[in-house]
């Protein structure tokens, strides 16, 4: 309790020195806890719509199916099982079927995936019942379904909806055909590997076209499907697993950001070791008086340790008191992201707002602590090996 109250007094009594290093070490620890909230919010937020727009709570995939391969969608297709069939009719599993085809907007061509989905299904956030919007009457001799896409499709293509546009697949059997498709909808969303070069018509739609009935590609489980067994020719792919590219992406983010944090960090360091030799050195008499009065060197030691530690507890007591209402603010309008991020192929919201939790927080404050510990500590143990006549005199050693 000495030792705090000493310190406590030269730390106010150091005055301008003491609040500058207070408020390096302070915007440092608000640095760090603004990012990684940002961070944090991005993950939440990422994993909220993709869960809510592309994987569920996990998904059975055909054993052929590769989604970084395209040329295993040609068989990556297989009759639907009972099990999921039943499931499927109930609504907490839809079936999706996927190809390969193409698309002639205003005669231009461009690749994409088509893909076959419930227009009744509630497991995933796709728009699916506007495809039961009847087709207007064709002429003679020409036939139009329905399809939606998604934004990002909709500027590649310049398409906008009521457009008419001509798609082009190939069946079960290899042979091409070609159709009208009539865009009844386009939808946003902030996953871009849901929207971007991809079309969506009803599933029975999409079966008959490929020639291959009551068949899918992978099914997204909702939360309330129970796995009970494994289903042949299917593969289980739990939520964690299908998360995993978005989750190894913020790591990595954190990861790049705490290169400049470091740095940030080393600085702030590197202004409490000085000021500690620079207290050390000028309060020699002080110090060897401590010791003439009775203080052992390990009491004296941990007077100059506590007193450089007590820089990051003011430190965490003026982001308390400053920042608190400004991260607060902060986490209440986000953070709008530059135009274009939504093109950069990772699920990102136009705002991100974010999250600052209670490990964030505190684990944050302790590291700031301990690293200030430690830096207060090295330059005091000088003072162990000081003799106490000698320090009175104010010779240096």
């Amino acid at each position: 309790m000495l030792a705090i109250k000493l310190a406590y007094r030269n730390l106010v009594g150091a005055g301008l020195r003491t609040w500058l290093n207070v408020i390096v070490l302070a915007f440092v620890l608000f640095m760090i806890i603004w990012h990684y909230g940002i961070l944090d919010g991005w993950n939440e937020q990422a994993n909220r719509d993709m869960q809510a727009w592309e994987v569920g709570n996990g998904q059975y995939w055909q054993e052929n199916y590769d989604p970084y391969d395209f040329f295993t969608l040609e068989d990556s297709h297989a009759k639907i099982p009972e099990v999921l069939q039943k499931a499927s009719s109930d609504g907490i599993v839809t079936p999706i079927l996927i190809s390969q085809a193409s698309v002639y907007p205003d005669g231009r061509i461009q690749s994409m995936l088509l893909k076959g989905i419930d227009p009744e299904q509630k497991v995933i956030a796709i728009p699916g019942a506007e495809l039961n919007i009847e087709s207007e009457a064709m002429p003679a001799g020409r036939q139009e379904i329905s399809a939606i896409i998604g934004k990002r499709m909709a500027k590649n293509c310049k398409l906008k909806e009521g457009d008419i546009t001509t798609i082009r697949w190939r069946d079960v059997n290899g042979t091409f055909d070609a159709l009208e498709v009539k865009i009844v909808a386009i939808f946003d969303c902030n996953v871009p590997s849901i929207d971007g070069g991809q079309m969506y018509i009803n599933i029975n739609t999409l079966q008959e076209m490929m020639q291959a009935p009551n068949e899918a590609t992978l099914f997204v489980i909702d939360e309330d499907y129970e796995m009970s067994e494994d289903i042949s020719g299917w593969v289980y792919k739990e939520f964690d697993f299908l998360m995993t590219e978005m989750n190894e992406m913020m790591k990595m983010k954190k990861v790049g950001g705490s290169v400049l944090y470091f740095i940030l960090m080393l600085l702030a360091m590197l202004a409490i070791f000085d000021t500690q030799v620079l207290s050390i050195f000028r309060r020699q008499k002080e110090i060897g008086t401590y010791i003439a009065m009775g203080m052992t060197r390990r009491q004296v030691v941990s007077l100059f340790t506590v007193e450089g530690a007590m820089h990051a507890i003011l430190a965490v007591a003026v982001v308390s008191t400053l920042g608190t209402g400004f991260l607060l603010w902060l986490q209440s309008i986000g953070f709008t992201m530059p135009a274009g991020t939504d093109d950069m192929g990772i699920a990102i919201a136009e705002t991100i707002y974010p999250v600052y939790g209670a490990g964030l927080i505190i684990g944050t404050s302790l590291l700031v602590f301990v690293i200030t510990l430690i830096v207060s500590y090295l330059p005091a143990r000088k003072i162990s090996k000081m003799k106490p006549t000698d320090a009175i005199k104010g010779k240096i050693q």
